[in-house]
């Protein structure tokens, strides 16, 4: 197995063009289950392959659990990406970040102003042996970096299309 290696910190350099650049893409395709609905007995197949997991209602939500769920999936998204753009920037002015912990929660609830659903996300850094100053500041910078933080601050472009095989009326 070829060595586990960060990303080089040349992904920090400002992109100049006057549209989206795309790195990386990726598809994953949720099917319903035995239940016929994909968040409580689905599977998320990734188009590599190398997500297979299946999808279940928490209990808490009236399911009966035992597989994950799209808000741990988002939150594992979400702090994973988090935890990559601090040790980027940190490793881009030196700050030895090699203990950090990104934990992430995601809340599924219950929107007011609609009266539907929304999420909400909290999130936790500890970054031991880091002076406090230091650390808020790579905390504020990261939060100012981070494609989730990002997205969550701006929104995110989703187009939303009927694939060609549903039946016509």
């Amino acid at each position: 197995m070829a060595s586990l290696t960060p990303p080089s910190t040349t992904l920090l350099d400002k992109y100049q063009g006057q549209d989206t650049h795309t790195l990386y893409s990726t598809t994953v395709t949720i099917t319903g289950g035995d239940a016929g609905h994909g968040r409580a007995s689905g599977k998320a197949r990734s188009d590599d392959g190398n997500l297979d997991l299946e999808l279940r209602l928490p209990e808490s939500l009236g399911g009966a659990g035992g597989g994950t769920n799209p808000e741990q999936l988002f939150a594992a998204a979400y702090a994973a990406c988090f935890h990559g753009a601090l040790t980027l920037l940190a490793t881009r002015v030196g700050i030895e970040v090699a203990q950090a912990a990104v934990s992430v929660t995601v809340n599924f609830a219950r929107d007011p102003v609609d009266g539907l659903f929304v999420l909400t996300a909290h999130t936790e850094v500890q970054l031991p042996g880091v002076e406090r100053t230091v650390a808020e500041e790579l905390v504020r910078n990261t939060e100012r970096f981070c494609p989730y933080t990002k997205m969550a601050r701006k929104g995110i472009v989703n187009i939303v299309v009927l694939a060609g095989n549903a039946d016509q009326a």
